[in-house]
């Protein structure tokens, strides 16, 4: 069967379950009755389909994103609404994903930071049972970044001022909890240094703080480059494996000796859990046709960033695997919600 033929046969599939389902077919109910499908009945989605972006219009995962909607549209034959929820590190997308319908028209971008939050604190969700992996799509990598004005040239140079004067160094992240903010607080930690964390819903708003001098220093991922390409901000080191080839004279931090040095962020798109397979099969397709389009991978390249793909099932292994590794940074970090709180009047 070649692929056109696949792809109507998983529509006219998902057409008979949304068919049955609006005849009174609950998700959790058992009670069906035998409704047959209009031979005319249009092809899935059957409306604009809305993705969910957590972080501030503007940043490099949102323009990016955005690009990818646009290449995915013409898979689906409906456009895909990015619509903006920034706050909270990024974590706002997983009840807006359990609140939503689960028919396939509202999906999310899922940052790691998703299930991070889910262990330093109690939520009314669980990402691991309330989302349904669609597919990972790329990852980012962090730098350490100054305004271009700062004294700062190396890592060290802001280390030992922050350590002359404790608490005054002002540091931007993308968010309380967010990987940027994790990754300074254990460096800092390392090195005994009180600073001032300052948040910000997103990249946009990081960087026009950070470019003004609003704030002294910055930890964010490489959405960044445009502003350190514009000669705005200067990149003091990155936390990836190895050097970038766009800015080849900045080191690592692994270079420079420093521990748990190497940070890596991936992300892809999931939707609401009971979401039917079927919508989950058209919907993996039509991003993962669009990941690869010329178009798509320029944008990401314009962020230092690669596709990296994986399916369904290997996603969700992956994500398991992710769920382990914080685990294990919060618990030495000692930032892992207590599991079983104890109730008043226990003793």
């Amino acid at each position: 069967m070649n692929d056109t033929k696949q792809h109507r046969t998983r529509r006219a599939a998902l057409q008979r379950l949304l068919t049955l389902a609006g005849a009174g077919l609950g998700w959790g109910t058992g009670q069906a009755r035998s409704v047959e499908p209009q031979a005319d009945a249009p092809a899935w989605p059957l409306k604009p389909v809305t993705l969910i972006v957590p972080w501030s219009a503007g940043g490099g995962t949102d323009l990016s994103l955005r690009v990818l909607a646009e290449e995915a549209a013409a898979h689906l034959g409906q456009p895909v609404i990015v619509a903006n929820r920034p706050g909270a590190a990024g974590t706002m997308v997983a009840p807006l994903l359990k609140a939503a319908v689960p028919d396939g028209h509202t999906i999310g971008q899922l940052p790691v930071t998703v299930f991070r939050h889910a262990l330093m604190n109690r939520v009314a969700w669980n990402p691991v049972t309330d989302l349904a992996p669609i597919l990972q799509v790329s990852g980012t990598t962090f730098g350490l970044l100054v305004p271009a004005a700062s004294p700062w040239k190396r890592v060290s140079d802001l280390l030992d001022w922050a350590a002359a004067h404790p608490g005054e160094l002002l540091l931007g992240s993308t968010g309380i909890g967010s990987t940027p903010h994790l990754v300074m607080e254990e460096l800092l930690l390392d090195h005994g240094i009180r600073y001032t964390h300052v948040p910000y819903k997103g990249t946009t708003d990081q960087m026009l703080a950070l470019a003004s001098g609003t704030i002294m220093a910055g930890m964010n991922s490489t959405g960044f480059a445009p502003w350190v390409d514009q000669g705005k901000l200067r990149l003091l080191a990155l936390f990836g494996e190895r050097r970038s080839p766009r800015w080849p004279t900045v080191p690592t931090m692994g270079e420079l000796g420093f521990r748990h040095a190497v940070h890596h962020s991936p992300w892809g798109l999931a939707a609401p859990a009971a979401t039917p397979v079927a919508a989950l099969d058209i919907l993996h397709q039509a991003f993962r046709q669009a990941m690869f389009t010329p178009r798509h991978l320029a944008e990401l390249a314009r962020y230092d960033q690669e596709p990296a793909y994986l399916g369904p099932a290997d996603y969700r292994a992956a994500l398991a695997d992710a769920v382990l590794r914080e685990r294990r940074m919060l618990e030495r970090m000692r930032l892992l919600v207590d599991p079983s709180p104890r109730q008043k009047g226990d003793s």
